[in-house]
């Protein structure tokens, strides 16, 4: 009772949730019908299979009848685009049938909108198919012995119960059925050792996630022979035969989930990994432990970071170098900054840009380099671990690569197997999916690898000229701007051009992530990878290696490439023989850098987090239900409360976890490559992966269909992604601080020019002289509002010129 008015409490924050619950757990329902079950109320409903269907009139099946017998007598009446296919979805029904699955279709045929086949697997089945599978299972209870002193069992209860104490705020409230001193052994499961389980329902030994995936693998491995001369229900969802098909979410689990992982409330708990895994699988639980991981140790960076952040603000008015080039006493004159139209300009003009480069470099900066390089090491070993524990405790240390998913590609299958053409079946090519992939030789592959290799050039070469139309776009507003009579224009050149550059570039990086997500998938295919693990594989490694250089690309140049063939004064490196190649501020290329990483970092998550993660979901839903609303049949289904399989039907379809993981290795590039310049990288990351944690959980656990568990031993491919970019983090810190930052110059002059051992006369080493009569015929700026100037400083080590 006490848990019954603590649900019912909390339905009065949740009315959706209230909604669905008081349709789902009826009356019917607690009895074991409703939304989760056949019509007699007792077999579950382990998956769903959906298809349209257009009919000329509305044809009833006999009342009570389901068999394929009964189906056959209406095929006349199908459109005849659709007969084929109706024959194909009988076929593969039966063949389910045979296989041993039981079967229950709608009783009435539909003029529109969804058609849904429930499948149950009855306990013969599970067995077999669990043995086939390998699937680990508990045995008995058995009690584990300690042995130990009194004094030292004592000790580590009182040391148990405090840490818990400690934790509870911060644990969410859910069941722990394994709680005590007893200690669950698993064991793959066999029909010939049934006394070693504990047996006490056959309707509830296997839960609803093992369910799903037993009735999925065979699903997959269906064939029809006699039709279309394919395998797989993956392939057929791509001929359209059906258009989905999915196991049913529980509501009971789901209310759970919802309570105590995905509320933005509950932003501060730890995350029940153990709960999603036993209802995601193992795949996505291993990717939430992973971020919940990530996430944590993004702690320590960013007190780091912000430590670093506040010794820039604290030592900024003492800072030497900036102080001198806000001196408006020491009267530099600087060179102009375009031909013709700009004049000479004192350097004191630049003294905001002076003060916030100091912010960001700093002595404390090389600290912070040399501390996120070891960072991103310690947080991969610290991921070792963790993958480790929970590999012994989800009893994933004995699985065989044959128990993940090492299916063959159904998506290639495609391009071997029947097509659908003019809504006729097509016969022209009557090979199987095995036989397809055993013909296939090098010299059949040899065309998709050129291609690949040729797509991803040109994809690089896109991506270069992205970059390179900014850096036009930069010197041509910058060359305008400058022309301006107006003087306030021209003073906010430099701050104007870099802001909308950098938005510039995050849009073209947005739109091209999304262009080149898709031509990843497409060059993917044109492999016909064997498996789909190997498809997988190939596909994050191609979206990851254009990603990366579309977002870093424009980073890399600011950081390594920019003011550095820009020339020197009487003689300056030209774009199209007019515009002059573009040089760092005054203070130094690094706040620029800043500035362009800061702006990407955070407009991308933003960008993509309430856009593409949340406001495009909720857009095709919002669609989706005006389509039912102009359907006829939502007219019928309103007398009547939805079932399960319609509100799973409304959800979206899951489609993997590499949209994830790709936005957090990205990320994770951000807060290690180039943190030297943005020491308060991880810190934004920090307040991101809170948000994302809570929206991703909300996302599986209301926007989408339940997924498939899949086992998984680790995460994959991912792991030596960044391990490799971890390792690559080390060398881009260091060429940042010895290359883009100022600290070594500054350490060569303090220790070898200095005629005090301090800073003082800094700016002046670094600024060259340069003859103003020296300038090419038409590069003197035309209309000087500083009289007569001989001599103009420029920032040019090794020239000098009087």
């Amino acid at each position: 009772m006490e848990m019954i008015g603590s649900v019912m409490a909390s339905f009065v924050r949740h009315k959706e949730i209230h909604r669905t619950l008081t349709l789902l757990l009826c009356p019917r329902h607690l009895s074991g019908g409703g939304g989760l079950c056949f019509s007699d109320g007792r077999r579950k409903v382990d998956y769903v299979l959906v298809f349209h269907q257009r009919r000329h009139s509305s044809i009833r099946s006999p009342p009570g009848s389901s068999g394929l017998q009964d189906q056959l007598s209406v095929v006349s009446n199908v459109e005849p685009g659709d007969h084929e296919m109706h024959l194909i979805r009988l076929e593969f029904e039966a063949s389910l049938v045979e296989a041993g699955l039981e079967i229950e279709r709608d009783r009435e045929f539909k003029t529109h909108g969804p058609s849904f086949t429930r499948i149950h697997a009855p306990w013969p089945v599970l067995c077999r198919e669990a043995e086939f599978l390998k699937i680990k299972v508990p045995t008995k209870t058995v009690r584990a012995e300690h042995i130990s002193t009194a004094v030292c069992l004592l000790l580590a209860d009182f040391v148990k119960t405090t840490l818990q104490k400690l934790n509870q705020p911060f644990q969410p409230k859910v069941p722990h059925p394994e709680q005590g001193r007893t200690k669950l052994l698993s064991h793959c499961f066999s029909r010939d050792k049934l006394h070693l389980y504990n047996i006490t329902s056959k309707d509830t030994f296997f839960d609803n996630t093992t369910r799903g995936r037993i009735v999925y693998e065979i699903l997959r491995r269906t064939v029809c022979v006699r039709t279309c001369q394919t395998i797989g229900i993956s392939t057929l969802i791509a001929k359209g035969v059906y258009d989905a098909a999915f196991p049913l979410h529980d509501v009971s689990e789901t209310f759970v989930l919802h309570e105590e992982w995905a509320r933005y409330s509950a932003f501060y708990k730890y995350q029940p990994i153990d709960l999603v895994r036993k209802y995601f699988g193992e795949k996505i639980g291993l990717y939430f432990a992973w971020l919940g991981v990530y996430t944590q140790l993004l702690i320590p960076a960013s007190i780091v970071g912000i430590i670093v952040f506040g010794y820039g603000v604290a030592t900024v008015d003492t800072n030497i170098p900036s102080l001198e080039m806000c001196d408006e006493r020491l009267n530099f004159t600087m060179c102009p900054l375009c031909d013709g139209a700009c004049d000479f300009w004192h350097l004191s003009t630049a003294c905001g840009t002076a003060r916030a480069s100091h912010l960001f470099d700093n002595p404390a900066t090389v600290f912070f380099a040399i501390f996120m390089s070891l960072w991103a090491v310690l947080f991969l070993e610290h991921w070792k671990r963790r993958q480790i524990s929970l590999s012994f405790s989800w009893d994933l240390t004995g699985i065989e690569e044959d128990e993940v998913f090492t299916i063959t590609n159904t998506r290639n299958t495609l391009k071997h197997t029947h097509t659908f053409k003019h809504g006729t079946l097509s016969h022209t090519n009557p090979i199987t999916p095995k036989s397809a992939v055993e013909k296939l030789t090098w010299k059949d592959r040899l065309p998709g690898y050129c291609i690949n290799v040729s797509s991803i050039l040109f994809m690089f070469g896109l991506t270069f000229s992205a970059v390179f139309g900014v850096i036009i776009y930069r010197i041509t507003v910058s060359a305008l701007m400058a022309m301006s009579p107006d003087p306030e224009i021209k003073s906010n050149v430099r701050v104007t051009v870099t802001a909308t550059a950098v938005m510039i570039n995050l849009v073209v990086i947005l739109i091209l992530d999304e262009i080149y997500g898709a031509v990843a998938v497409w060059l993917t295919e044109l492999e016909i990878p064997k498996t789909e693990t190997n498809f997988e594989e190939r596909l994050i490694l191609k979206a990851f290696l254009l990603k990366f250089m579309n977002a870093y690309a424009p980073i890399f140049y600011v950081a390594f490439f920019k003011g550095r063939f820009a020339g020197r004064p009487g003689s300056y490196v030209y774009v199209f023989n007019d515009y002059r190649m573009e040089e760092c501020a005054p203070g130094g290329c690094l706040i620029e850098l800043c500035i362009q990483l800061s702006i990407i970092m955070l407009g991308k998550q933003l960008i993509q987090n309430n856009i593409f993660e949340i406001g495009i979901p909720k857009l095709k839903k919002f669609v989706r239900a005006l389509k039912e609303k102009e359907s006829k049949v939502q007219e019928k289904q309103e007398e009547r409360p939805p079932q399960q399989w319609n509100l799973d039907y409304a959800l979206a379809p899951f489609e993997g976890l590499t949209p994830e993981y790709m936005e957090m290795i990205i990320q994770f590039g951000f807060v290690s490559l180039f943190v030297a310049s943005f020491p308060l990288a991880p810190l934004f990351a920090l307040l991101n992966n809170v948000i994302e944690i809570r929206l991703d959980a909300k996302k599986f656990v209301t926007e989408l269909r339940r997924p498939v568990a899949t086992r998984a031993k680790d995460i994959g491919v991912w792991y030596n992604i960044l391990s490799g970019m971890g390792k690559f983090s080390v060398i881009i810190n260091a060429f940042v601080i010895s290359f883009t930052s100022d600290f070594i110059p500054r350490l060569v002059y303090q220790y070898m020019y200095s005629q005090t051992g301090t800073m003082h006369g800094f700016i002046d080493h670094t600024l060259s002289y340069f003859n103003v009569s020296n300038f090419k015929q038409g590069t003197a700026p035309q209309n000087s509002e500083h009289g007569d100037i001989t001599v103009c400083r420029c920032k040019y080590f090794a020239y000098t010129e009087q």
